[in-house]
């Protein structure tokens, strides 16, 4: 099992899980590969050191320590940038699946099913579902708060 760093045009890092290099390659060239943050089909493979787990391996050679504190590294604001921006991408994740599990999926009903809300003609709920630019702006002018909320195609469908 190979386990690979994977990042999208916009800068999303993953891991895709492939049985072998073959399989990564027969993926790639087929377009098999999306984002799971935003879909984006424009996928590359990161630069990774693997793991060898050879037999018979020492521990780790002790270390001497340093007496006086380094400087940081050059890409220590990057790392932690990127760690930030992972930990950003996991809550925004999160924060999805808490919408899907929690709303009900009125499709493209949304802006009537909305408007009966509103007016109070059906019981008050959280809905999500399909309205485009024109319908979200007709509903705001009504006082009908909508939010556009992309949602990954991996996470389209029962929420689980």
């Amino acid at each position: 099992m190979k386990v690979l760093n994977l990042r999208c045009s916009l800068g999303h890092g993953f891991e895709g899980w492939f049985a072998s290099e073959a399989d990564f390659l027969a993926q790639q060239a087929s377009g098999a590969f999306e984002c799971p943050l935003c879909g984006d089909k424009s996928v590359t493979r990161l630069p990774s050191a693997p793991r060898l787990n050879l037999s018979g391996a020492r521990g780790p050679a002790a270390v001497a320590q340093p007496t006086a504190t380094p400087e940081p590294a050059q890409g220590a604001a990057t790392h932690v940038a990127g760690t930030a921006l992972a930990d950003l991408q996991a809550l925004w994740l999160k924060t999805v699946h808490h919408v899907l599990s929690h709303t009900e999926d009125v499709g493209e009903r949304f802006p009537e099913e909305a408007r009966r809300i509103h007016y109070g003609e059906t019981e008050h709920r959280g809905i999500r579902g399909q309205a485009s630019a024109e319908e979200r702006a007709a509903l705001a002018e009504e006082g009908i708060e909508v939010m556009p909320l992309p949602i990954p195609a991996g996470l389209k469908g029962p929420a689980h």
